[in-house]
């Protein structure tokens, strides 16, 4: 029954949050997914995060999904409609919601209704769930929560086609999961329909805003633009939240790349652990075949020997690290970017790694065959840093681009190109003043194809050396090869805004959180603000110019110690002064409240615009009132004694104060 309200409010339509807490195990993910697509299926923009614990079963589990007309999709905080089938967190969820918000709950979770100023609406989860009788007794527990489905699809004004349609999606049209759990939704609605009185102002009404989009997550879209571009090996140990990336490989290589013959042209290798994975990788890719790895920051710290060894023998291979929080084991099932400045310099010595930062589905698609051209192209090791939110969540997209240019295996030498050489060659001799050299691949049959791969000293032609001058000119070479780099990397993406007077700097999955963040900081608070999303490093020349064209630059980041923030003032020592740190790291994904207020929390107004709001001294006398004659009060005043001055430490508090105000 619904309670509280005694007059209905005004329509809030296709703007607000909804929440549902279950039990980590009890199967609500095809519930919430099922609304999710079915909301987007409406045409309404939307996105859902999996707040989840980091053991198997048992904890209480949460999965938001925001609705938003103007197509905003980054985290909120605030939550208008909660639903909880936990008694564990119900307290925390009715807590929650936010005021004039609606509350759905199990009836059987027999605890007090705290609050008068929500609506709040009980559900017979269980007597609904045992009246189908064609759902075996095995399923209940598991087709239990799309009563909730049914229940909210008819208080918020769903459509039940599209619900479906989102099962159809889920379950690959097999008709039999799709009937029993339909049925159980229908149950939920009309029993609602029958029994509810809607008393909150909450509803969806179908748009065109989702038109020629795909729902997708990154883990996925980065596994199959591997896959397009020519993936042949993969090697990976299990390791939340990047696990489902090598298992996409495993879906999608054997439907993809089929053979009349039947023989498999890749191999998926799950290893013993993280350093077998890298290992595997260096030595495939070693060979001439595409290879690649996935991990999270615990794994990637134990590759990073051997990824020093791919840096300095120039071995191509692609790691992918959806990040987690940290350090150590951290939170395994919370987000960040927190191993930025890790993955930089990862190796001891002097190293400086390639790095490509996608910032949504469709760039996890593409940078997936881009890394792997990327990593021939300069025969060198490219992360990609994904995060767990945008690895494991379902995100809106833009269809997946099919590689419109030819792969680029890079400078590799075959029979014939050794021939015309006669021989003369050197792996590691630099002819054409790039950095990057030539190499053969194993199974070359030129008798002078073979050299040593060398992780210790070598001279230009794989020769052992100690010698400090080839040691130098090695390293040398190297770095001039980073240089090289910004010529292949994915340019950094600008969002300007006309009459801006600051720069955002951001990157990675943040982009959401960042793009509504300067919509309010321009609606609210009279801020425009261009911005820049970062897609590489090395930094290519656009980066400079955007700092150089602002006075100041704001850069957030996802984790504590502004680790993007960090890097840019190494690269830029110049321009220091004019970046300031927006940084904040607990694991929740960003959401534009917090790099609004962190924005606004070290916001000065730019010298350029102080100077342009204050009058000229000619415009200023020329508003100013003619002065009029004292008034007889004005002169019997003037004759009162003067009173003693303030003491001066009151005085310097007063000036203090009226220039904080400035």
């Amino acid at each position: 029954m619904s309670v509280n309200s005694t007059t209905t409010p005004a329509r809030i339509v296709n703007d607000f949050s909804i929440t549902v807490g279950t039990v980590n195990g009890s199967g609500s993910s095809t519930a919430n997914n099922t609304i999710l697509r079915a909301i987007f299926k409406m045409g309404i923009p939307v996105s859902g995060k999996n707040l989840f614990p980091s053991n198997i079963q048992g904890l209480p589990t949460w999965y938001t999904i925001r609705v938003n007309k103007d197509g905003f999709v980054a985290r909120r905080d605030e939550r208008e409609i909660v639903i909880t089938m936990n008694p564990n967190s119900f307290a925390r969820d009715l807590a929650d919601v936010q005021p004039g918000g609606a509350f759905f709950y199990a009836d059987d979770i027999k605890q007090p209704i705290t609050r008068d100023d929500i609506t709040v609406y009980a559900m017979p989860i269980k007597q609904l769930i045992r009246e189908q009788k064609d759902l075996p007794a095995n399923l209940r527990d598991l087709v239990s929560n799309m009563i909730y489905v049914g229940v909210l699809a008819q208080m918020i004004g769903m459509d039940l086609e599209t619900i479906r349609a989102a099962l159809t999606f889920h379950f690959k049209g097999k008709e039999k999961p799709i009937a029993l759990n339909y049925d159980a939704v229908v149950a939920g609605a009309e029993w609602a329909k029958a029994n509810l009185e809607k008393k909150d102002p909450f509803y969806v009404e179908a748009m065109d805003k989702t038109h020629g989009l795909i729902m997708a997550d990154g883990n996925t879209a980065g596994a199959l633009g591997s896959i397009y571009g020519g993936l042949q090996f993969a090697a990976w140990y299990p390791i939340t939240p990047a696990s489902s990336l090598a298992e996409s490989l495993n879906e999608y290589l054997p439907m993809l790349r089929k053979r009349e013959d039947g023989k498999h042209t890749y191999a998926v290798v799950q290893a013993e652990d993280e350093l077998a994975a890298i290992g595997m990788t260096i030595g495939a890719a070693w060979s001439g075949l595409r290879s690649m790895t996935s991990t999270s920051g615990p794994g990637l710290s134990l590759m990073t020997e051997f990824m020093g060894l791919a840096y300095y023998a120039e071995v191509p291979v692609v790691v992918w690290d959806v990040q987690r929080i940290g350090p150590s084991t951290g939170l395994p099932t919370r987000t960040s970017q927190g191993d930025l400045s890790f993955s930089a310099f990862m190796g001891h010595g002097d190293t400086q790694q390639v790095i490509l930062l996608p910032g949504g589905v469709d760039e996890c698609f593409e940078f997936g065959w881009k890394s792997l051209d990327v990593a021939e192209r300069l025969q060198t090791p490219v992360l990609v840093l994904s995060d767990l939110d945008m690895g494991m969540n379902q995100w809106m997209s833009k269809p997946f681009a099919y590689p419109e240019t030819p792969m680029d295996r890079g400078k590799v030498l075959w029979e014939k190109d050794l021939e015309e050489l006669k021989g003369n060659w050197g792996r590691y001799l630099d002819v054409d003043g790039d950095g990057v050299t030539y190499r053969t691949f194993p199974g070359n049959k030129h008798p002078l194809a073979a050299y040593f791969l060398r992780g210790t000293g070598h001279d230009e032609y794989a020769k052992y050396s100690e010698e400090a001058s080839i040691w130098l000119r090695n390293m040398d070479r190297l770095k001039k090869k980073y240089e090289t780099a910004k010529k292949y990397v994915p340019a950094p993406v600008l969002h300007a805004m006309r009459g801006a007077t600051i720069g955002i700097i951001a990157y990675g999955s943040t982009e959401s959180a960042v793009e509504e963040a300067r919509y309010l900081l321009d609606k609210e608070n009279g801020i425009k603000a261009d911005f820049l999303r970062v897609r590489a490093l090395p930094f290519t020349d656009e980066v400079k110019k955007f700092i150089t064209k602002h006075e100041v630059t704001f850069v957030v980041d996802m984790n504590r110690d502004g680790q993007m923030y960090q890097l840019l003032t190494v690269e830029y020592p110049a321009l220091a002064t004019r970046l300031v740190s927006v940084a904040y790291g607990d694991g929740m994904p960003a959401s534009a409240k917090w790099v609004r207020e962190g924005i606004l929390a070290k916001y000065k107004k730019p010298a350029a615009a102080k100077a342009a709001s204050k009058p000229t001294k000619a415009i200023a006398a020329k508003k100013a009132p003619k002065a009029k004659p004292a008034s007889k009060s004005t002169k019997a005043a003037a004759k009162k004694p003067i009173k003693k001055a303030a003491p001066k430490s009151t005085a310097k508090k007063s000036a203090a104060a009226k220039k904080s105000r400035k």
